[in-house]
């Protein structure tokens, strides 16, 4: 098992985006001329559940009267007590037949504008075909409730897999949180009195269901535990 590097394999700002559209749990909606609309009812279905993206070419229904311009606005926020909890924001901007109805039950129809990331990495723009070919990561409705769990009940993990971490934290770190899992790894929240840094974990392979989650997760404490030169950070 390899230990932390810049080189990582990590997921693609499309995969990113998909992952978050999926695990929302609220959207704000922007619309020219009326106050944001804050929607609370995404759980179990996502932005993907109740949006339909289509390329401005004429393949999607007619707009009846003058299109609407909107914006939707998503945050991804990190499940963990970390410092700076923000971990990224999808904004997808693009034009409704209507304006945006928030009792609306059904799905709907936006024809695309832009797909916009913005993360620690910086601004990415994300084509339509690209979000929607990016294969779901298996364990995006999961990640919460797996990194809560390590921290409530396995918290004493988190200083084994220090261990892996290259270059080695100095004795000025504070503390280490996992901030994010995603099929190809876990994310460590180094913390300092001023700075913070990030580092990932790789799995060996790259997960491709749920049921991989255990098992890498594993072999990496293994790997851990194998390190020549353990952490003494917490003797």
């Amino acid at each position: 098992m390899r230990p932390s590097s810049a080189s990582s394999p990590q997921p693609t700002p499309a995969e990113r985006m998909r992952s978050i559209l999926i695990a929302a749990h609220s959207m704000t909606v922007v619309s020219d001329g009326l106050d944001p609309v804050e929607v609370h009812r995404l759980d179990g279905t996502g932005a993907m559940g109740r949006i339909h993206l289509h390329e401005p070419s004429g393949t999607g229904p007619a707009h009846p009267s003058a299109p609407v311009p909107v914006r939707l606005e998503f945050t991804d926020i990190a499940p963990t007590p970390v410092r700076d909890r923000l971990r990224a924001r999808v904004t997808l901007t693009g034009l409704l037949a209507a304006h945006y109805d928030a009792d609306a039950t059904n799905s709907i129809c936006m024809e695309f504008g832009q797909a916009v990331l913005d993360d620690d990495s910086g601004r990415t723009f994300v084509p339509l075909s690209a979000l929607q070919s990016a294969t779901p990561d298996p364990i995006t409705t999961h990640e919460a409730d797996m990194l809560t769990h390590l921290m409530d009940s396995h918290a004493e993990l988190v200083p084994l897999l220090l261990r892996l971490v290259r270059p080695r934290p100095d004795r000025s770190m504070l503390r280490a949180l996992p901030v994010a899992l995603d099929r190809y790894g876990v994310t460590l929240r180094l913390e300092y009195r001023r700075t913070r840094r990030d580092v990932r974990l790789p799995f060996a392979t790259p997960m491709t269901e749920l049921g991989h989650a255990g098992p890498r997760i594993h072999a990496l404490l293994a790997a851990a535990r194998r390190a020549s030169h353990p952490s003494r950070l917490f003797a």
